[in-house]
């Protein structure tokens, strides 16, 4: 992976230089989980005809902002225009849909494509692109995944990305009904435009 070469101008890095920026902020761990993501996200990519670097760049970033304090989330969304219902969530919601506000900020990255797949790689949207749905599955399919179907999981999503974009939002939420967690609309809205028309 540290032969991949950006080429289309989208970051003001190399990505050796986006790689440590990267590191930086997170802990070793996390930024590992970045590193198998981003290499997901260039197979995922690769098989379904999308544009790799930006899959790439949007896997290494998109949890650049996960171990923020949420108090620097908070004053963000009470800040920059967010939508105040976000504040009644957490950093599970919030490194994704306010996560892309740090990477523009920080890293200087104003490629929509990529903030837009930032955004919605935990909850997904009714309307995905390509590179979104690259994003959302690598995040969950990565090889240091090791939750109950994760073979299964990977199996689905390297034969059928949009299959592993349904099993994904079955999966998370299924685990937050059966945990009784609180369930962000949008993840919701997600669920009725991509799992339930597969039944009919």
């Amino acid at each position: 992976m540290s032969d991949f070469v950006y080429q289309e101008n989208i970051v003001p890095y190399t990505r050796a230089e986006l790689v440590a920026k990267v590191a930086a902020n997170l802990s070793e761990s996390r930024f590992e989980h970045c590193l198998r993501v981003e290499a997901t996200a260039i197979q995922l990519a690769q098989k379904n005809g999308a544009d790799v670097e930006r899959a790439a760049i949007a896997g290494l970033v998109h949890d650049y902002a996960k171990q923020l304090p949420d108090e620097t989330f908070i004053e963000a969304i009470k800040t920059q225009g967010f939508d105040p219902e976000l504040l009644n969530y957490g950093n599970a919601i919030w490194h994704g849909v306010v996560g892309a506000y740090f990477i523009e900020r920080d890293l200087e990255i104003h490629d929509e494509t990529i903030l837009n797949a930032v955004r919605r790689h935990t909850i997904g949207a009714p309307e995905m692109t390509l590179i979104d749905q690259i994003l959302f599955v690598a995040d969950f399919v990565e090889p240091g995944r090791n939750f109950p179907g994760a073979e299964a999981a990977r199996e689905t999503a390297m034969a059928d990305l949009a299959a592993g974009v349904r099993y994904e939002i079955l999966n998370t939420l299924t685990f937050l009904i059966q945990g009784k967690k609180q369930i962000y609309p949008k993840t919701i809205d997600t669920y009725n435009a991509w799992v339930p028309t597969q039944a009919k």
